[in-house]
């Protein structure tokens, strides 16, 4: 009876002890049900779920997307001015200013190639890293800048760029740049510069107001398209869009949503939400991931299917299998969703995806391969 007793006793009082211990439900910032949640996801604006002839769905899909980005800014008149010129090795660099919409007057750098236009031009967009410092001057090499923001221009090239700014070498080769500061980089930082919390901050205020951090980021874009091709100097037939990491995401999101785009190429961003929706995974972390967001858009669509709105134009896809930011599973998954659709299009031959023995950078020989691809479709 005594061993009974005390069974009964340890029983209660573990018990006990387990009541008393607080009720979790989510873990590594997910809900413990995300398995459930994401079983649930079935995706009804993807191709493959539509009976609409491709052009029809392609235009809701895209209208769709734009819906989910929120309120986008009223456009203005350009109004560009140039600030400062510096002639260099087969082009010339120009600062300039002009109205990314009626809200925003920001400066820019504009690389022109020497000779006679007009001439195919790219969009560069550049990079979030959680370096707030600098934008528009991780693709193109700076000048009349403080000695500081030089240097932190040439550390970030060297450790993502493999210490080539971009922007110039595409510009030596005949092609006019533009670049531009995203919202919270560069000259359009936070007063006293942007910390990283902020981004979570803008971001649900902007949300209160309905608009949206990825949808705002997406509205400048385009229309820094729009102000790239009106330049006479441009080709307007021959304008592309290329960026590494969240300027990939940028990249193909700008080629979905806008015909002003005839090209682009995205080098390490690109997924499946089931993929990045993992233990340990940055995207879990928060902060970063709004800039890359546009709410509710997972109802709908996942990435490959919305990157996918951009069929047929000819794209360019490249990750790293030693990307730390983007499971290999969940890229080759993207990757096969994205050819079956360009596929049915008869227009497997505009897609290159390719998986890089490489971590999150966009070294010299991706720089090659990928201005070899914009030579070829924007001759």
């Amino acid at each position: 009876m005594k061993s009974r007793f005390y069974i009964f006793l340890i029983c209660l009082l573990a018990a006990v002890r387990a009541a008393a211990q607080p009720r979790t439900e989510i873990t590594g910032n997910l809900p413990d049900y995300v398995e459930a949640m994401k079983s649930g996801l079935d995706f009804p604006m993807a191709w493959h779920n539509s009976r609409l002839p491709f052009a029809e769905w392609r235009a809701e899909a895209r209208g769709c997307l734009l819906a989910c980005a929120g309120a986008f800014p009223p456009a203005a008149p350009f109004d560009s001015v140039l600030l400062a010129s510096e002639r260099r090795d087969g082009y010339t660099a120009h600062k300039i200013l002009f109205n990314v919409s009626a809200w925003s007057r920001v400066p820019a750098y504009l690389l022109v190639p020497d000779g006679d236009g007009p001439f195919p031009a790219i969009l560069m967009l550049h990079d979030h890293g959680a370096h707030f410092s600098i934008g528009k001057e991780k693709m193109v090499r700076p000048f009349d800048v403080p000695a500081g923001v030089s240097a932190d221009a040439d550390d970030w090239v060297r450790c993502n760029y493999d210490s080539v700014y971009v922007a110039d070498e595409f510009a030596r080769a005949g092609y006019v740049v533009l670049a531009v500061d995203a919202l919270m980089w560069g000259d359009r930082q936070a007063q006293g510069g942007t910390q990283y919390a902020l981004q979570q901050a803008l971001a649900a205020n902007l949300m209160q107001l309905g608009c949206s951090l990825g949808g705002l980021m997406l509205a400048d874009d385009m229309r820094s398209a729009d102000f790239l091709a009106s330049l006479p100097c441009v080709d307007a037939a021959r304008v592309g869009a290329l960026g590494f990491s969240m300027g990939a995401w940028r990249a193909w999101m700008l080629a979905a949503a806008t015909d002003r785009v005839s090209a682009a190429a995205a080098v390490c961003w690109l997924c499946t939400t089931d993929a990045l929706l993992v233990p340990d995974n940055n995207q879990l972390k928060g902060g970063s991931a709004y800039a890359m967001l546009l709410p509710g858009l997972v109802r709908y669509m996942d990435y490959p299917h919305a990157a996918s709105i951009a069929c047929p134009k000819p794209m360019l896809f490249f990750n790293g299998t030693r990307d730390k930011l983007f499971p290999v599973n969940g890229v080759q998954d993207a990757y096969d969703v994205l050819h079956q659709v360009w596929a049915s299009q008869g227009a497997e031959g505009r897609l290159v995806t390719r998986l890089w023995d490489a971590p999150h950078c966009f070294n010299r020989a991706m720089q090659a391969e990928t201005l070899r691809f914009f030579n070829a479709v924007l001759p």
